[in-house]
């Protein structure tokens, strides 16, 4: 047994045993009260030794008897200084002892009425349901982060053709209006005419797309007035 806990349960008068002892916050207040005093006795023995001093320094040698009585004075004041202060000390040690058990004893105190409070919360839980129920959260966790990536995926609603063969299909579609517009270009006669015998420089000739696609449009304006000066003929 410590001995805070003897002088607990041992110690104290016969009233205090009678009435079970006091209190940790009367005991603090007494213990307050008695530092009060004895500082207060400190400063008037302070106070004291100072005049003390002033006596002994004022006879001096004038009057020798009256000084060693000032100093004599001066040593029991300072002697009664040193006993207040370590009575100050012990005081204090056991203000602060009273304190911290009084502070560990709240503080078990509450830390058991937590405990109860927890054990009641915890006396209609069932770790069987407990596990049930996380299980239940994780899957329908899963199931909304399932829903959530679908919905978040771009739609692919008129993407199901392959691009390859679409573009497959327009190169070909570019190809045959490129051989039609060839089949439609016409180029001009070969002139009937015999060369002449003596050859001689002739131009040199540079056929450009914009020149064939002149001729092949003078070409077909003329088969187009053809058809209708004999469509006139037939008519009248």
């Amino acid at each position: 047994m410590s001995k805070i806990s003897k002088f607990f349960k041992g110690g104290g008068s016969a009233a205090s045993k009678g009435r079970g002892g006091p209190s940790p916050q009367e005991a603090l207040a007494r213990l307050r009260e008695t530092e009060e005093m004895l500082s207060k006795k400190q400063e008037y023995l302070e106070t004291r030794i100072e005049r003390e001093l002033a006596v002994a320094r004022q006879h001096g040698t004038k009057n020798k008897r009256a000084a060693l009585q000032a100093l004599k004075r001066k040593k029991r004041y300072e002697k009664q200084l040193n006993q207040i202060d370590g009575t100050l000390s012990t005081i204090e040690f056991q203000r602060e002892a009273l304190e911290n058990s009084h502070t560990n004893t709240e503080v078990l105190k509450n830390m058991g009425y937590a405990a109860q409070a927890m054990k009641k919360v915890h006396e209609n839980m069932d770790l069987n349901k407990i596990d049930d129920l996380m299980q239940d959260i994780t899957e329908q966790q899963d199931v909304a982060q399932e829903i959530s990536d679908a919905i978040s995926n771009r739609a692919t609603f008129g993407d199901e053709f392959d691009e390859d063969e679409l573009m497959a299909e327009l190169e070909e579609l570019e190809q045959e209006e490129l051989n039609k517009g060839m089949r439609d270009v016409r180029l001009p006669s070969v002139p009937s005419t015999s060369l002449p015998s003596r050859p001689g420089k002739m131009p040199a000739c540079h056929f450009t797309f914009p020149m064939i696609k002149s001729c092949c449009e003078q070409g077909k304006r003329a088969e187009d007035e053809d058809e209708m000066k004999k469509l006139a003929a037939w008519a009248s």
